[in-house]
């Protein structure tokens, strides 16, 4: 594999940092901010709205920029965004911390997917885009764990200073690795980006993606007072149990991609949508045990994520299909569908746990992943009656 890819992942474990660690922050920022478990949670919600908005629209914005100029940019204004989350006084000035962070996070996997796929043969797609997903997995095993225990033990603000190293050293390591002359489309004119969202076929891949990801993050959003108050661990062990999800993450996200190269896309989200919603609906029942409820997270942790190389490089093929002088534009919506998922199922997990429980949020999150199921096996039913169609 190219080493611009390693760049690229350099950059996704920085930014996965920042997106996930305020999972196991929540409790507490909650508690020095003065603000509900729901109101924390919207934390999680509107930097996933941030990177829904600066997905799509912030890529069609530097469509004619070159892409390492763009992504060199799109680190700086990274880091300045954990620079001003390090210095909030107070929760509406973090508010806009991680939306501006998130406008940021958006455009750089809406970019970076493309940057991979061009980089390596099509047969290797798949597994490219699980390379610099990969940033993100090994963030959960070691930048989220240690960013939680850095927060509980120092404050959380001073988590969000180390994020910002990080991304610094990651706009060091872009500048250096990533090649000045990326290959990349001639820019998309502005009706045809709006084509993109006239596409039944890719409308359908959004859903599937904001659905399973909306699922997951029902329950994911409040795992750590789930472990706290239903579990009954101590907080100082959330930091660790965040470790075990995310080395299964990793295992899970590469295993993925083989998996979408291999039987391809659709057979391979098949699979992960089926396991994902019955081990969310199992963690309702397992929640209780606190072994039974790590051995289920470690399960967990093994589907969650495995989707995405499968359903980003879905969405690439199907638009230089239907949208060819799109893709940039195509790829950067469903990064756009992962966040509006995200959003969406913290929101409804904020809903859940104020008029209903905790766990709960368990076995709804589970309903939730298996419609993602339903519309999976409908797309790939379209993919067959169009191959026919060719015939």
């Amino acid at each position: 594999m190219p080493i611009a890819l390693f760049a690229l992942t350099l950059s996704a474990f920085a930014i996965g940092t920042t997106e996930f660690v305020i999972v196991g922050l929540v409790p507490t920022i909650a508690q020095d901010l003065g603000v509900s478990l729901p109101s924390a949670g919207l934390l999680v919600s509107l930097y996933a709205l941030g990177v829904a908005i600066g997905a799509p629209v912030l890529t069609a914005l530097t469509g004619r920029w070159q892409r390492k100029n763009v992504l060199l940019m799109v680190m700086l204004l990274f880091v300045v965004g954990n620079l001003l989350a390090w210095m909030a006084p107070t929760y509406s000035s973090l508010i806009t911390a991680r939306i501006l962070t998130g406008l940021a996070h958006g455009v750089f996997f809406s970019i970076g997917s493309t940057i991979a796929t061009s980089l390596v043969p099509r047969e290797k797609e798949a597994s490219a885009i699980a390379i610099m997903f990969t940033g993100l997995t090994v963030a959960l095993v070691t930048g989220v764990p240690l960013g939680t225990w850095i927060g509980q033990n120092f404050g959380w603000r001073a988590t969000f200073m180390v994020v910002a190293a990080l991304g610094l050293i990651a706009l060091i390591g872009s500048a250096l690795l990533v090649p000045k002359n990326l290959k990349q489309a001639p820019p998309a004119r502005i009706a045809q980006q709006l084509s993109v969202l006239t596409q039944p076929r890719l409308l359908l891949v959004y859903a599937m993606t904001a659905v399973g990801y909306g699922g997951t993050f029902t329950a994911f959003t409040f795992l750590a007072p789930i472990l706290e108050q239903v579990s009954g661990f101590e907080s100082g062990a959330i930091g660790l149990i965040m470790l075990v999800y995310g080395v299964s993450v990793a295992v899970g996200n590469i295993w993925g991609g083989r998996m979408a190269d291999r039987m391809g896309p659709i057979k391979a989200l098949h699979i992960i949508f089926t396991a994902l919603a019955l081990v969310l609906l199992a963690f309702t029942f397992t929640a209780g045990n606190q072994i039974a409820a790590v051995i289920t997270i470690l399960i967990w942790g093994a589907f969650a994520f495995g989707n995405v190389p499968g359903l980003q490089v879905y969405v690439v093929q199907l638009a230089e299909k239907y949208t060819p002088q799109a893709v940039d534009v195509a790829s950067g919506l469903n990064i756009a569908a992962f966040n509006v998922g995200i959003a969406l199922g913290s929101i409804l997990g904020g809903v859940v746990i104020e008029r209903m429980t905790l766990m709960d949020t368990a076995w709804i999150g589970a309903l939730i992943v298996a419609l993602a199921l339903v519309l999976t096996r409908l797309s790939g039913f379209l993919d067959k009656r169009d191959q026919l169609q060719f015939i």
